[in-house]
């Protein structure tokens, strides 16, 4: 007996310490991950800064890629045979999954803010412009790169495979959640992934969960909403942010005001012009970056130098709580006080903002997002939060968090200027009027 075309002589398997095998056994995805787009994506962290805070974050958007393909493509066995799922969309929904984050740069949200890039729209030049990925994706349907962009995209006919991917309890989600706890050491990213998969149920345009299985999708948005708070967020990592984005602020700055550098940003020139060839946002990497990083700490500018040093050999900012309401007034005497003591207010003395919203649903307004349903035992369908106390507390609201940052050993060189002193009893006020708060 002959296999299909599409098949591989034998199932290929990768070890994974989160999901312990993925297993591929369709040549176009084997195809896929040998492209040297996909490959790239082994050179990009999936955390960004967030190993400056725990350590072992040093995993690859790679790892996650494969992560994803393989939960869908559990979910697709426990589904496959609902009148619902249409079996010729597998391989499509499979390349999708595994394709989804493949427009990713390096250290990227921090590095989309400065250039004013989306990685959505890299993810899908990638898919559909002259790259392997897409000669890999046409050999096997002429169709395919349209496809796989369009359930990236959710734009995608049949909701049902876009929300395997891209709603608030999918395959991206899940998978990060576990596999940034995992690395991270903590425990609150973990939930019982296995149960949810054996309650999700294929309805038309969507999935629904069986309603015996509410609580451990309770215990899944509890623990997304921990691991924002307690990791992605994470002050520490957020001062490594602050550094990363202001070094990007401040290559540009030279570079548009003719600053001649030591080492010339050339990875990065058709970043500053805001035209930016595929080819050459194929060739940048967290490798690279590091290397100019390294250099730039020999620079003759020494903004540029310092806050190179501070990103590689983790001299981070300090910070304090911030409240723009009560604080707009302290924050604008800062600035005036460090430009007295010779600190730029620019790239020293930063409002770094957070916030999240665990968990929403369409409101009468139209705005919200596509909300979780459970499938109750009469078979109707009735909203989460309608039925959850513990997701009904947090359903709609956005949890927000500012703070100052700064550079205190800076602050402290300058111990004999005049205005130092005052920096410093403005900074320690913010800092013990939010202690006062909290008690």
């Amino acid at each position: 007996m002959f296999k299909e075309k599409n098949q591989l002589d034998e199932v290929k398997v990768f070890k994974d310490p989160v999901h312990r095998y993925v297993r591929v056994k369709e040549k176009v995805i084997w195809d896929l991950i040998a492209t040297p787009e996909f490959q790239r994506l082994r050179r990009i962290k999936q955390l960004g800064t967030t190993f400056f805070t725990f350590h072992g974050a040093e995993h690859s958007r790679f790892n996650h890629s494969l992560g994803v393909y393989e939960i869908v493509r559990r979910i697709i066995k426990k589904i496959e045979n609902s009148p619902h799922w249409k079996k010729e969309e597998e391989l499509v929904t499979l390349c999708a999954a595994l394709l989804h984050d493949v427009g990713h740069g390096p250290f990227s949200h921090s590095f989309e803010k400065v250039f004013d890039l989306d990685h959505e729209q890299f993810t899908k030049r990638i898919i559909l412009e002259d790259t392997e990925i897409n000669r890999v994706l046409r050999e096997k349907d002429p169709s395919f790169p349209e496809q796989v962009a369009q359930i990236i995209n959710q734009t995608y006919d049949n909701q049902l495979v876009v929300s395997l991917i891209s709603s608030q309890i999918d395959a991206d989600r899940m998978d990060y959640l576990l596999r940034d706890a995992y690395y991270t050491g903590v425990s609150y990213g973990q939930f019982d992934m296995e149960r949810i998969l054996r309650v999700m149920r294929a309805r038309e345009n969507e999935i629904v969960i069986k309603s015996t299985g509410m609580h451990a999708v309770e215990d899944y948005i509890l623990s997304r909403y921990q691991m924002y708070w307690q990791v992605y967020f994470h002050p520490v990592t957020r001062s490594a942010e602050v550094i990363l984005t202001k070094i990007f602020h401040r290559v540009k700055h030279l570079y548009e005001n003719n600053y001649t550098f030591k080492v010339k940003p050339t990875f990065l020139t058709s970043f500053f012009s805001g035209e930016v060839p595929l080819t050459d946002y194929l060739q940048l990497d967290e490798n690279v970056i590091y290397y100019y990083f390294q250099r730039w700490q020999e620079e003759d500018d020494p903004l540029l130098r310092d806050l190179s040093n501070r990103f590689v050999t983790r001299r981070l900012f300090k910070y304090v709580p911030y409240d723009p309401e009560r604080h707009d007034t302290i924050y604008k005497e800062l600035r005036t006080l460090c430009k007295e003591a010779g600190i730029d207010p620019d790239y020293y003395l930063v409002v770094d903002s957070s916030k999240d919203l665990p968990y929403d649903v369409y409101r009468s307004d139209g705005q919200g997002r596509v909300p979780i349903y459970l499938e109750m035992p009469n078979g109707r369908k009735k909203e989460l939060s309608s039925h959850s106390i513990i997701v009904e507390s947090i359903t709609g609201k956005t949890r927000k968090d500012h703070k100052l940052y700064y550079p205190l050993d800076l602050i402290q060189l300058k111990h004999e200027h005049p205005a130092v002193r005052r920096i410093m009893e403005l900074l320690y006020e913010m800092k013990r009027g939010n202690s006062s708060d909290e008690e």
